[in-house]
């Protein structure tokens, strides 16, 4: 019966008498009338493929891109270059699954493709170990978090409110349910302000987490908040932008002892929100705390060189309340892409990258600022995002953008109702001269209106 579907009432019928049936209504005796639908489904009528192409772009056109607008929004999620091969490599049969490869002598491309992933991951951030990957950067700092209280036996963590605030829920959600507590720590000049966290740093700390370049666009003393937190015995958690990676100076050079962060800004496109994925490295010390999967290389009985999965821990290789972690993943298609983009880009051509989001975010700022129309709101160090604030209407004049295909800034009143009018704005490699003096332009023409 292997690929038979009954179209016709007789088929049907053939079919549920060969299970033992009389009738369709025999198939759900064991299901409750006061539960069944008691009508046809809610359907549209059947359409052709040609008309179903036609309804699908309809739909999409709906839909307003990042590919349809110049994009001055970051936030967490930004606008970077692809090249085109990054697609090409991924759409190869041999990744059509993304699935964690389990039996290793028919993975091993895929398994291949993982360790340089880690490899590359632990070059970037100055860290002995990276895993596999994770969801996104939003739960790899709150599984950061939960290990670090394992780590030191410790249950309170200092997060900092430079950190972006979506970021900061999910590991206040983590933390809710493993009984740690999360203490939030305040900005001084868009940076973590150390004042406080001197304060607030304790024996019973069990770690600080920062994020450079943060939410705001400014870059921390990781050097600093380091020497706090170790001064203490609590660990130093940062969350990074890679892309920053290749112009400044890596955490782990810094004193980190968890780097963590989000890689959709390494060859994977914003897709309306996901999917994306989070990078967790650490040194040798927590290695057999990460969370996660592990690739490792070894060597068969014959000494041929192979891949592996190592060092799982967790609930589906061991006891639940063992394991690492209960609820995470690798995006390991995603993390192709991020092994590709930095194959392809290379040490120098990651830097340029960073250069140029450096050299442009400047640019944009000055001229922004030239405009009349907008002020400073903080005087620390940024990378490729920043915060000004508007003479106008933040959220009129996002409207008023969109109109004109332009992305604004993220309104900065969202995460921070001190910042009113607040406008933080991302510029990558992508904006040219044009554009950015058209944002100028345009910012001008709507303010007051």
């Amino acid at each position: 019966m292997a690929g038979y579907i009954p179209n016709t009432p007789e088929q049907q019928r053939e079919m549920l008498s060969a299970a033992g049936f009389t009738d369709f209504d025999n198939l759900f005796a064991d299901i409750p009338e006061s539960v069944r639908l008691h009508r046809p489904l809610n359907l549209p009528d059947a359409m052709s493929e040609p008309e179903v192409i036609r309804h699908l772009r309809s739909l999409s056109r709906k839909n307003t891109g990042a590919d349809d607008c110049v994009c001055f929004l970051g936030a967490g999620a930004y606008d970077h270059y692809i090249p085109s091969v990054v697609g090409h490599l991924i759409s190869r049969q041999e990744f059509q699954t993304a699935y964690t490869p389990y039996q290793p002598e028919i993975s091993q491309g895929t398994l291949q493709a993982i360790f340089e992933f880690q490899s590359l991951i632990c070059e970037l951030t100055g860290m002995e170990v990276a895993n596999a990957s994770m969801y996104d950067g939003a739960t790899a700092l709150a599984e950061a978090a939960s290990m670090a209280c394992s780590s030191t036996r410790r249950k309170r963590v200092l997060l900092a409110a430079s950190v972006n605030p979506m970021d900061r829920e999910v590991v206040k959600t983590y933390a809710r349910f493993r009984g740690n507590e999360i203490v939030t720590f305040g900005s001084a000049d868009g940076q973590a302000d150390l004042d406080e966290l001197a304060r607030l740093l304790s024996e019973e700390t069990a770690a600080v987490c920062i994020q450079s370049p943060n939410f705001y666009g400014c870059v921390e003393d990781i050097g600093r908040v380091s020497e706090l937190a170790h001064a203490k015995g609590a660990m130093l958690l940062v969350s990074c932008d890679p892309i920053s990676l290749g112009l400044l100076k890596s955490p782990g050079e810094l004193g980190a002892d968890v780097v963590v962060g989000e890689a959709q800004c390494l060859g994977n496109p914003l897709d309306f929100g996901g999917p994306y994925l989070g990078f967790f490295a650490v040194k040798n010390e927590s290695m057999r705390k990460l969370p996660g999967r592990i690739v490792g290389k070894t060597t068969d009985s014959h000494g041929n060189e192979g891949f592996v999965l190592t060092l799982q821990a967790r609930e589906q290789h061991i006891r639940r309340g063992k394991a690492t972690s209960n609820i995470c993943s690798n995006e390991a298609l995603c993390a192709l892409s991020a092994t590709i983009y930095l194959s392809l880009l290379g040490r120098q051509g990651l830097r340029e990258v960073a250069l140029q989001c450096a050299r442009k975010a400047k640019y944009a700022y000055d001229t922004l600022l030239g405009s009349g129309v907008f002020e400073p709101v903080f005087t620390a160090p940024f990378f490729k995002e920043f915060t000004v604030r508007y003479h106008g209407d933040v959220a009129a004049l996002n409207q008023a953008l969109l109109k004109d295909g332009i992305l604004g800034g993220f309104s900065a009143q969202r995460a921070d109702p001190a910042l009113t009018n607040g406008w933080i704005v991302a510029v990558t490699e992508k904006r040219t001269r044009a554009e950015i003096d058209e944002l100028a332009r345009k910012a001008v023409q709507y303010c007051g209106q």
